[in-house]
């Protein structure tokens, strides 16, 4: 069996924390007893690019559990626990190929190591395993069923291939299932992220002004747990809806510039490009934080090079020197002799400098993750090229069984109630 992680040896450390993780997915572990049972994706061979975590590793045991034939890669050089992908590989003989910190080079070595086991289904976070299958391996496409995506980002991603028609094959969008941006958005990226900001800090939030850009479901995660830890809590936007929403939740709302000015700690969440920019850096104070909470590293402009090759903008542009401080901070004195603390060299900051989401939230991911795998080796066949939501049917399944995990019950619909909702003749 090929593989390419850090070290074997960490693998008994790295199954007793996925033992740990499992003991709070309920949900992933009843899809997992009837996979083993049924065995649906039995004759799959399963390519995921995804983070290399315990909870992941949950998810690749469940599709092995059902008959799949599973490969890994990481969906980010700094978000791969290392114990876990050598627990993967030595005591589950699942190939993973991710190191934590591996350059830009291995990173794309290891997206094609999976692709090269010639795979049915791809699984993604972030759309990298599907574009490069799309771009440089496109001869694999023909044996590709289908995929699913994870991430707000990669969902962009796959819609504009889709309305260019260049999609070579159905792909469900699991991040829009409401079991999925509900909880892991709202509720997983905010803990994670403070918990990635204050591991890697040590500084109180309290009395802070945390500046967060986007208020999408993972800003407003975000800013529901800066308030809950009683930061003044600062969102910026580029839609009036959501401005506006955020003004009615209680946050005060001012462009990137104006905010630049008075914030202490910024954290971009927005899924877009240079949020943060050489401008903005300029204007904030000595010792300002910064870090990113969205799927790739672009968020915060650190360095705008030409067609040559050449710096010409970003925080490298105006820093006179940088060294790593603490780990996981870099800290950048600018040539106006300001300090800005950069966090996870600007990549997901809840992975690279924490764990991730909790393992009670990612059973709710990854149970949509695997439900839909399933409908995609039943009902490939009947699939046209593009982005599909999650069939309303299993996001209310898992839904039902979490409710069921936590011993929480509810009302189900009279005949009477039933038929006045699918009536119009009963009015006033």
């Amino acid at each position: 069996m090929k593989y390419d992680v850090k070290d074997l040896s960490l693998a008994k450390k790295g199954s007793l924390r996925i033992e740990w993780a499992n003991q709070n997915m309920p949900v992933l572990n009843l899809i997992q007893q009837r996979f083993k049972k049924e065995k649906p994706l039995k004759g799959l061979k399963l390519a995921a690019c995804l983070h290399i975590t315990t909870e992941t590793a949950s998810l690749a045991q469940t599709l092995k559990a059902g008959g799949a034939e599973v490969m890994l890669c990481a969906s980010n050089p700094l978000s791969t626990q290392d114990d876990v992908a050598a627990a993967l590989v030595k005591d589950h003989q699942i190939p993973v190929f991710a190191i934590k910190g591996e350059n830009n080079k291995t990173y794309y070595d290891h997206i094609n190591a999976v692709l090269d086991q010639k795979p049915t289904i791809t699984m993604d976070d972030g759309a990298d395993l599907v574009s490069t299958v799309h771009t440089t391996r496109k001869s694999l496409a023909k044996n590709i069923i289908g995929g699913t995506e994870e991430t707000t980002t990669g969902v962009i991603r796959l819609r504009s291939m889709a309305e260019k028609g260049v999609l070579k094959f159905p792909l469900i969008a699991v991040n829009d299932a409401d079991t999925k941006h509900f909880f892991d958005n709202r509720y997983g990226t905010g803990q994670s992220t403070i918990d990635g900001i204050i591991r890697s800090t040590n500084r109180l939030l309290a009395g802070s002004a945390f500046v967060i850009c986007g208020y999408g479901w993972c800003g407003k995660g975000v800013a529901m747990r800066a308030q809950g830890m009683a930061a003044n809590v600062i969102i910026t936007e580029i839609d009036p809806l959501r401005a506006l929403e955020a003004v009615m939740d209680g946050y005060r709302v001012m462009p990137i510039a104006e905010a630049a000015l008075i914030g202490d700690i910024f954290c971009t969440v927005t899924g877009d490009m240079s949020v943060i920019r050489e401008e903005h850096f300029k204007k904030m104070k000595d010792g300002a934080i910064i870090c990113n909470a969205g799927h790739f590293n672009v968020e915060l402009e650190l360095a705008c090079r030409d067609k040559k090759g050449k710096l010409v903008g970003g925080l490298e542009k105006i820093a006179r020197k940088k060294r790593v401080i603490r780990e996981y901070v870099e800290e950048y004195t600018l040539t106006n002799g300001k300090k800005i603390n950069l966090l996870g060299e600007g990549r997901l900051v809840n992975l690279a400098a924490a764990e991730g989401h909790p393992s009670s939230v990612m059973d709710m991911s990854f149970a949509n993750q695997a439900l839909a795998s399933e409908y995609l080796a039943k009902n490939a066949r009947e699939l046209k090229s593009q982005v599909y939501p999650v069939p309303k049917e299993i996001d209310r399944e898992i839904a039902r069984l979490k409710l069921k995990s936590m011993g929480i019950s509810i009302d189900t619909l009279t005949p009477e109630q039933k038929k006045y909702l699918a009536s119009w003749e009963m009015g006033t």
